[in-house]
């Protein structure tokens, strides 16, 4: 690829942070560990999808139906990389387990990354909280049967925790405790792996889609890009669900493309279930852009390391730009404001 080529490929993958930016939510996943902290997380669902984000307004709120591959993007050279999908699959395998009442936890594979937890009870609302080494609390809404929940501290001290909730109290009891050391093998496995969040499994239409996209692709920057042309050419941003998501919503890959909509967490779902399978690392990320909730992904390049900026290069110079928030202000003030970095605060990954 010519220099040319790679600065373009680069702007494409940072391009991701449009299609995932403007994705306010009423309010962030709770921190607190103690039963009245665990509040319902927010969804990064709202907001204006700004103009380059897929369908633009027009579409907005209406049905693609099923996505046609043949739009996907223009003809790229072939290439040689190989393109057969890697979708990992995790493994409740029982080395190591610990069990309670009323919760399971197989934690036989911390060293790539995850753990996985199953409710035993019969509430219907129930809470997994995961701190990681650096004291950052997860709170996730706990779904049925064995659920996988990443580990993207790094190494260290993991608290497992699961709680009830008591309706007649307004609060929510814990009835699961667990820390369990993690050693990654890889630091990229959390990032290659399903989980609740983004879940895939080999049969995933997402997977096989993925594959194809990606076909005859020089190297992962081609991958990339061909990955997110396809995405943004195919799928709309459902202004509806953006207003009625409710918390503890979950995206479901294969869903998302049979629609062709959804909202910025769809979006960062489905684009991470196919770069991972891809065996490109991919974050999906949450957190700030002043006082407005995000979503966006970050990939691991070879050669080039974490893709994690909101970049735009005009080819001689790189500065932090959110798109989603230029294309509907010309205010230099607040371009001013996008480009400094410290107003973008990652608060999870997943």
């Amino acid at each position: 690829m010519d220099r040319k080529g790679f600065y373009r490929g680069i702007c494409l993958i940072f391009g991701i942070c449009l299609l995932l930016g403007g994705c306010g939510a009423a309010a962030e996943p709770s921190e607190g560990s103690a039963p009245a902290a665990l509040e319902e997380e927010g969804v990064p669902a709202s907001g204006s999808p700004g103009r380059n984000q897929a369908g633009g307004a027009a579409a907005q709120g209406s049905s693609a139906g099923k996505p046609d591959p043949s739009k996907s993007t223009e003809e790229i050279p072939s290439g040689s990389r190989d393109s057969k999908p890697v979708a990992l699959v995790p493994e409740a395998s029982g080395e190591t387990v610990y069990e309670k009442e009323l919760a399971v936890m197989d934690a036989s594979h911390t060293e790539d990354g995850y753990v996985m937890v199953e409710y035993l009870g019969q509430v219907e609302k129930v809470k997994l909280q995961v701190e990681t080494p650096e004291g950052v609390t997860y709170t996730y809404t706990k779904g049925k049967g064995m659920e996988v929940f990443p580990l993207t501290g790094g190494d260290g001290d993991y608290k497992i925790s699961v709680w009830e909730q008591r309706p007649a109290k307004g609060d929510y009891l814990n009835v699961f405790n667990q820390t369990v050391t993690a050693e990654l093998a890889d630091v990229f496995s959390p990032y290659l792996y399903p989980n609740q969040y983004v879940n895939f499994s080999p049969d995933s239409k997402a997977v096989a889609l993925g594959a194809e996209l990606v076909s005859g692709a020089a190297d992962d920057l081609d991958a990339v890009t061909r990955i997110y042309t396809y995405i943004t050419e195919n799928i709309t941003y459902d202004m509806d669900k953006a207003r009625s998501v409710q918390s503890g919503y979950v995206p479901v890959v294969d869903e998302i493309l049979d629609s062709g909509t959804g909202i910025c967490f769809d979006y960062a779902a489905v684009m991470a279930t196919m770069l991972r399978t891809q065996r490109i690392p991919t974050r999906l990320e949450i957190g700030y852009a002043g006082d407005v909730y995000h979503a966006w992904i970050s990939t691991h390049i070879d050669g080039v390391g974490w893709v994690n900026g909101i970049i735009q290069f005009d080819g001689s110079e790189w500065q932090l730009m959110d798109p989603t928030f230029a294309a509907n202000s010309s205010s230099s003030a607040l371009k001013d404001f996008i480009s400094e970095g410290d107003n973008y605060q990652v608060k999870y990954l997943y």
